[in-house]
């Protein structure tokens, strides 16, 4: 992090949420440099830990991120695996999923 100019060391400062954000941003980084032609992406639980400002960020920069790469592949999917129905809820308004499933387990 750079404050004023000059660089802070974060070690020891960061919040769980700050933690499971960056860890987030280097995993997309990480797949998007090893994987330019990839067409899925799986996430699981990525609202982890974040807080609810930081979830509508990751929803907006996702339904992007989707938007972008269905331009260049067609049949480009994202898979997310959470128990955030306010994530999936602010995804689906962003119209980039054509549909959602919702596993859940009965008294059977």
């Amino acid at each position: 992090m750079v404050k004023n100019g000059k660089e802070v060391n974060m070690r020891g400062r960061c919040s769980a949420g700050q933690k499971v954000l960056t860890s987030i941003i280097v995993r997309l980084a990480l797949a998007e440099s090893f994987c330019v032609n990839c067409g899925i992406l799986t996430l699981d639980e990525p609202t982890t830990n974040l807080d609810r400002e930081n979830i509508e960020s990751l929803a907006n920069n996702l339904s992007r991120l989707v938007e972008s790469r269905r331009a260049s592949h067609a049949h480009f999917q994202l898979i997310i695996i959470t128990h955030d129905t306010d994530f999936v809820e602010q995804l689906r308004r962003s119209n980039v999923a054509e549909y959602f499933n919702y596993v859940h387990k009965d008294d059977k």
